[in-house]
């Protein structure tokens, strides 16, 4: 029989992930706004519409968000849900058209699903997210955030968070910068790199998979994974350091 640890001994584990750390990197959306239940209807409400038309292919399930899509850039998410079920489409011009089938057609389509949600109903950060932050900046912590969206800028000012980061490495800038995706590191190194720091002073935030894999596999002091539905299990065999429900247990 496992023995689960000791109230004592979890908040030692809480104290020893962030405990020497100078700077902490977070993922947004489902760490710092709820925008990853969003990004999971718009998911949804794409690929539902896109495989009517596909009646031979397995609909799409809530699953396929955790397993194909959760954490990373739209457009391999596009590809890796795609390929689970073996569909082939071509790639198309990163500007397609949203009713275009193609991966970039989806992906714009899911974008302006995503963005049509964000104006009708806004943004408002978790509280004990927002407390966190305060309290990382009451101690000196430096704070980025590393997205792989695209409109990681805009859901940050919508949630009026904007002025909390100098530092936002998103899905346009890892473009730009020729950075692979989550579950690459590069995003999150870049981001150290970025605030003048080494990657073993930094602390990785995620809620994804994707990302927590990508913290991982960088040196980074420690990688707390916050369960928003992925699953605590499932993010400590991703290679979290720490799983909470909610940032405020760490306070």
């Amino acid at each position: 029989m496992t023995e689960l640890p000791s109230m004592a001994q979890t908040d030692a584990a809480q104290t020893d992930a962030i405990h020497g750390a100078t700077a902490i990197l977070f993922d947004l959306d489902g760490v710092l706004t709820p925008t990853a239940v969003v990004h999971e209807h718009a998911w949804q409400d794409l690929f539902d519409g896109f495989l009517k038309a596909l009646p031979e292919a397995e609909e799409y399930r809530a699953s396929d968000y955790f397993d194909h899509i959760d954490g990373k850039p739209r457009f391999d998410g596009v590809r890796d849900f795609l390929a689970s079920r073996n569909i082939v489409l071509p790639e198309g011009p990163l500007d397609d058209d949203p009713a275009h089938d193609t991966v970039h057609g989806l992906g714009n389509r899911k974008n302006k699903v995503f963005n049509d949600i964000v104006a009708a109903g806004g943004v408002k950060p978790y509280e004990g997210s927002v407390r966190f932050i305060a309290a990382a900046q009451a101690r000196g912590l430096k704070l980025a955030v590393v997205s792989s969206s695209r409109n990681a800028p805009a859901v940050l000012k919508a949630a009026g968070l904007s002025h909390h980061f100098p530092v936002v490495v998103d899905g346009v800038v890892a473009v730009s910068e020729g950075l692979p995706g989550k579950p690459s590191p590069a995003t999150y190194e870049y981001a150290a790199r970025l605030l003048g720091l080494p990657s073993e002073e930094c602390v990785v935030v995620e809620d994804a998979v994707s990302g927590v894999q990508a913290g991982s596999a960088g040196s980074f002091h420690s990688v707390i994974g916050v369960d928003r539905g992925a699953g605590r299990e499932t993010l400590l065999a991703a290679g979290a350091t720490l799983v909470v429900n909610d940032l405020e247990e760490l306070l």
